[in-house]
Formats: C-alpha cells, structure tokens, sequence
C-alpha cells in the first residue's frame, strides 16, 4: 500500500492489511460543536454550517449535528490544541514529547495506523503523557472522499483498531481525515465509534519544510484564525518542527493562551 497525498511521502511502502469493514448506522454522541474558521462562533464551540480549514467536506446532507468537524478549544476562546499528524516515528515523536514536557502542554497525537502498530512503545508513551489520540487512517489516502463507503470504513476502523491495540487498549478519541477529506459518512462513522471528526484551523506548514522561522512565523500570523493548530511528526526530517514548537509554546503562553484539547 503507498502513503499518498502529501509533497515527499509518495512511493511510501506501508505494511497495512486491508480488509472491509461492514458498517452499522451512526448515533449522536456529542452536542458541543465548532463553527467556521475566524469567527466569535468557531472560538467557543459554538456550531454553524460553513467549513473551514481541515474540512473538505462534500456537505452536511443526512450528517447530525453530532458529528460536525471540531475546531474549538475545551479550554474556551484563549484555548490553544497542538496537534501532530503522520506518526508516530522512532526519531521524532520522542522529540516533540520531550518539547511538551519541557513546556508542560498536551497535544493530541493523530496516529496513521500501520505506524502505530509498528512502534507501540511509542503509541503507549503519548498515553502515558497525557495526551490523546486520534485516527488518521490506514494509509493516509488524501482521495477517500471520492472512494466508497467500504473502503472509508476499513480505513478508518481499522486504524482505529490498530491504534488502540498499540496503546494497550486505549481509544482515539477523534477522527482527522487526510488533507481534510472528510464526507458525511465518514463523519457519521467516525462519531458512531466514539471519535470526534477534527479538523485544523492553523496549518503550520511545517509538512513543507520552509525553515523553523517560517513555521514559527506562520503561527503567530494565523493563530488569529482559530485555535487548532497542525503539526507533523512523521514524514521525513521534522527537526523543523522541533525547533518550531520550541518557540511557538512558549510565545502563545506569553500572549495569554492555554492549551487544551479539541472539544469532544
């Protein structure tokens, strides 16, 4: 299976078993809900129908309310969500963990499964942390909005399964689709499984590589939009990354924001 989608990553060989999933329908689970990105709404939780960063939804047709895509933080309108795609990774993961507890903050962790189930010391090290958990998938392919139900719900139920096998039982708690490319359905599914659809407000760039002054400057110029910020911890050399969080949790700390997790 090859890790698509994203500048860098093609021709990554993934050992992942595919198997289909059969899919019962989904039931609402949660009631807080985020709005589009920028406004007072999307800040405190409230809900609204507009996308936004993170969601490259085909609509809301036959989705609940309960399964709209989070951006908002549990820590209310100063709240900050670091999160970190693509891992994890033996070389970076602990160095993005030991940032965190240098600078006392919880991230949410969103796993692609394959990469989970190969390295669950790592898996079992972000839980014991204190952080969460969050499926991105089986191979991370940036099409699914445009694949059949079949084939989302084994990427996703299966990562789910993979990622709680690593951690040692331990459940994502959201749902990030590659490149946003979510769909009702796979929103639906994701909330039935107990797992909240996630998106991003703030898109560091660090996926790219433009240079720690770049990623840091990206962040302190669109914090503004929202407060759910993505970053990669897997992919290549992340030591860009590294050095960007080294400057950006300290500085969002001194502007008075707190960190928090994505509203469940």
């Amino acid at each position: 299976m090859v890790w698509r989608g994203r500048q860098g990553w093609h021709g990554r060989v993934l050992a992942a078993a595919v198997g289909v999933t059969a899919v019962a329908a989904a039931t609402s689970v949660w009631s807080a809900q985020a709005g589009p990105v920028g406004t007072p709404q999307a800040r405190a939780g409230v809900s609204a129908p507009s996308a936004a960063p993170g969601a490259r939804s085909q609509g809301r047709a036959g989705v609940p309310l309960s399964a709209a895509i989070a951006h908002a933080s549990d820590r209310g309108a100063r709240g900050v969500n670091i999160t970190i795609d693509d891992g994890p990774d033996p070389v970076w993961t602990p160095r993005m963990l030991q940032v965190l507890r240098d600078n006392g903050v919880k991230a949410t962790f969103c796993m692609v499964g394959p990469q989970a189930q190969a390295h669950p010391d790592l898996v079992k090290a972000v839980v014991a942390a204190g952080h969460r958990l969050c499926d991105h998938t089986v191979s991370h392919d940036t099409t699914m909005d445009k694949k059949s139900d079949s084939y989302q719900a084994q990427q996703i139920l299966d990562a789910a399964r993979m990622i709680t096998e690593a951690s040692g039982g331990v459940r994502p708690l959201y749902y990030r689709a590659p490149g946003g490319a979510f769909t009702p359905y796979s929103r639906r599914l994701a909330a039935s499984h107990g797992m909240r659809p996630l998106g991003w407000n703030v898109d560091s760039k660090d996926f790219q590589r433009p240079g720690t002054n770049a990623v840091v400057a990206t962040v302190q110029n669109e914090i503004s939009n929202g407060p759910t910020v993505l970053f990669h911890d897997a992919g290549g050399d992340r030591s860009q990354t590294v050095a960007a969080l080294r400057e950006v949790l300290p500085w969002l700390r001194q502007q008075g924001y707190s960190f928090g997790f994505p509203v469940r």
